[in-house]
């Protein structure tokens, strides 16, 4: 997932640095050719760089969904874990609980058995 991010933020710094190339080199041309030409030629590329712009930004937004969507899976799972382990320390409770009765129940028989002593 890191990869698809740092290739997508690599991208868009070239995109930047192509951009400012291509703005000094419009300016250059634009001293020797026709400055329709030029004009022209440099909204086509504004229009090229805008979308490319828009696609890193779409993939960049994929690449942080599918980040939370790995982040949801995982809290998931810790709250699966929880549960089994409630379930485990409910049922060693419901033993215990069982134990004491039966403690108590063998103490009344013993105060019993002793009183008829």
């Amino acid at each position: 997932m890191r990869k698809g991010k740092n290739k997508a933020e690599e991208d868009l710094d070239s995109l930047k640095i192509d951009y400012k190339k291509l703005r000094l080199s419009i300016r250059t041309v634009r001293l020797e050719d026709a400055p329709e030409r030029d004009l022209l030629e440099s909204r086509n590329e504004k229009v090229g760089l805008r979308a490319l712009v828009a696609e890193l930004e779409r993939s960049l937004h994929q690449y942080r969904s599918r980040n939370s969507v790995i982040e949801l899976r995982a809290s998931l799972n810790k709250i699966k874990e929880f549960k089994r382990k409630i379930e485990e320390l409910e049922k060693t409770l419901q033993n215990y609980e069982l134990r004491v009765k039966l403690l108590e129940m063998n103490n009344e028989h013993w105060k019993e058995q002793f009183q008829r002593s």
